[in-house]
């Protein structure tokens, strides 16, 4: 069934999904973090695309159970955050039908909670006894981390990385504030821990995250604050 009463402030489809990129409209990098929330009713439809390799709007109101209308609110909300995009393919003499499928960054939002595998995984760390073996490791996974954000920092110079960075955690629903007084290097507090199951276990955590920030950064950092010792937040400064 083509979707034929798309919003009419809806991105240009391409023809097909092979011809052209496909649509994707772009948040603007200043927005804050929790612009990228995803609602719970959103979530839910992007573990439904997870499922295929795209779907109709009329498909998608079946499998929902609501209405027209609201699959094509969820979708906008989700295509301006950079989660879904939308192509078009051709269907004999008529208009061509809208389909819409995750981009790269909606396949990582969807899925289910790794917690109980990611504590797994560290204890099993944490059981290395030979501390030199252990840092090293630590070493490795930070470095694992941070390959998969460098592409995006090239070339910047550190005021401009250190919001880079805000921006990219923020994407993962981990608030980060940039304190940058004039005259002094810039501070990350660190609103929410990425790892809580994990650091309340393990403060090594901590330490890891520390390494990946220094690289990330080009910079030494140091771990000020930790909400771990009663702290507001965690506090990275730069030195």
């Amino acid at each position: 069934m083509a979707d034929n009463n798309h919003n009419s402030t809806s991105p240009t489809a391409s023809t097909s999904p092979d011809a052209g990129k496909a649509e994707q409209a772009k948040q603007p990098a200043s927005d804050p973090y929790w612009a990228q929330e995803v609602v719970p009713s959103d979530i839910v439809l992007v573990d439904l695309l997870r499922q295929t390799s795209h779907m109709t709007i009329a498909e998608l109101a079946t499998e929902l159970e609501v209405t027209a209308t609201a699959v094509r609110q969820r979708l906008n909300r989700l295509m301006a955050q950079g989660y879904v995009e939308r192509f078009a393919e051709k269907s004999g003499r008529g208009r061509p039908i809208h389909h819409y499928r995750l981009t790269d960054k909606g396949k990582r939002k969807g899925g289910g909670n790794f917690a109980d595998l990611a504590v797994a995984l560290w204890q099993e760390v944490r059981s290395i006894k030979d501390p030199d073996v252990r840092r090293g490791l630590l070493q490795r996974i930070s470095e694992r981390l941070v390959a998969q954000y460098a592409e995006e920092l090239k070339g910047v110079e550190l005021e401009e990385k250190v919001q880079r960075v805000a921006a990219i955690f923020g994407e993962r629903r981990i608030p980060i504030q940039v304190e940058q007084h004039e005259g002094e290097l810039p501070v990350l507090n660190v609103l929410a821990c990425p790892y809580p199951g994990l650091a309340e276990i393990d403060q090594s955590v901590c330490a890891m995250e520390k390494i990946m920030f220094g690289e990330l950064l080009g910079s030494d950092v140091r771990l000020g604050e930790c909400r771990l010792n009663g702290d507001n937040c965690c506090r990275f400064e730069l030195s």
